[in-house]
């Protein structure tokens, strides 16, 4: 059996609690429990090309590479690769020089939604040169692969759809989260950048002050401008944590009362679908994929306005205390996994590989 090499190149990940660390830590875990099968049935050998930080952070069966920033530019190994992943589209290293297939995967083009005028417009250059080298391209949910397609035109290159799995945290260790009581909440959990829609929120609480809020994150100049705009408005109803591990988010996600998430541009949308594994109702905003990853089980906000926000939410809280309504939110969740997204990735990757042979 011939040895095939393949490189999965991670980029330069500084944490894995955002929704690119996240898809990166749970493809890259997925795939490395299946290391051994595909060197014994494929001749296949599991690259992992990341910061030297997190070598070994996947166990022994996978192999580790380091980056370089001159990678940018040029790129050699002693190995050749049959087939190189580049996880997400941010990320500039390129392919080692003699990889035979190039595979990228694109999780948004929030750009289109958030940019204007000439630095939109270069964004877009950069994705569709990036696109065109490639011999393949993931989008990870319909509404990305649409975007593509009207905005890259002529791509000549074939785009596959492949869903992110999503954590199911109701396995997990709860651990209290300082600062918040056992009194009803909403709960917001992102990464709490503007597109996250957080003013939104805030403006809600403010109409709606009897009403508790918590939003949780990561640590990030945008979290900053967050906390000071809820002291400036005197939002006493809502509390800000960063920074929490997973049990935190478990205990967050099974004593809220509901999630929101108002976001105006996401690619996918993995913390509402956390929400739904606990049964909770989800509020979502109808931009973007999130109608997609919500489906019929969500609620949705059609304006922003902070009373017609409150009205969506008071609603949904009601309707959801009807029979089978939270089983319906834990079987949506269930659709969405892990294992499943990485069996899909791993017959793309055989698929493209048996046609390389064949072309051969």
């Amino acid at each position: 059996m011939n040895e095939r090499h393949i490189g999965l190149s991670f980029g330069r990940v500084e944490h894995w609690h955002d929704g690119l660390g996240e898809f990166s830590r749970q493809l890259g875990t997925e795939l490395a429990l299946r290391a051994q099968a595909l060197r014994r049935d494929h001749g296949i050998h599991l690259h992992y090309h990341l910061p030297r930080r997190w070598h070994g952070q996947f166990g022994r069966d996978v192999n580790y590479l380091s980056l370089h920033t001159l990678q940018r530019f040029w790129h050699w190994r002693p190995v050749r690769f049959a087939l190189w992943h580049r996880l997400h589209q941010h990320i500039r290293l390129l392919p080692p020089s003699g990889t035979a297939v190039r595979v990228e995967t694109v999780h948004d083009l929030n750009f289109l939604h958030l940019k204007s005028g000439s630095k939109r417009e270069r964004y877009l250059e950069r994705l569709a040169r990036r696109l065109r080298g490639s011999d393949a391209v993931v989008a990870i949910t319909q509404h990305v692969a649409g975007d593509i397609a009207s905005h890259v035109p002529r791509l000549g290159t074939p785009v596959t759809v492949i869903h992110n799995g999503a954590t199911d945290l109701t396995q997990a260790k709860p651990r209290p989260v300082e600062g918040v009581g056992e009194q009803p909440f909403l709960l917001h959990i992102s990464r709490m950048a503007p597109s996250k829609n957080i003013e939104a929120i805030l403006a809600m609480a403010a109409a709606w002050p009897a009403k508790p809020i918590v939003l949780a994150g990561s640590t990030s100049t945008y979290t900053g401008e967050v906390q000071r705009m809820v002291a400036e408005r005197k939002l006493h109803n809502v509390t800000v944590r960063l920074d929490l591990h997973e049990g935190q988010k478990a205990w967050l996600y099974a004593h809220c009362q509901g999630f929101v998430f108002p976001s105006i541009a996401e690619g996918f949308g993995l913390p509402p679908i956390e929400a739904m594994h606990f049964g909770k109702p989800v509020f979502l905003s109808r931009l973007t994929s999130l109608p997609e990853v919500g489906g019929e089980v969500a609620y949705y906000f059609d304006s922003f306005d902070a009373v017609a926000m409150r009205a969506v939410v008071e609603a949904g809280l009601s309707d959801h205390q009807h029979a089978g309504r939270a089983e319906a939110l834990v079987q949506r969740a269930r659709s969405f996994s892990w294992a499943r997204c990485a069996q899909s990735y791993l017959k793309l990757y055989l698929q493209l590989l048996t046609r390389m042979h064949q072309r051969a």
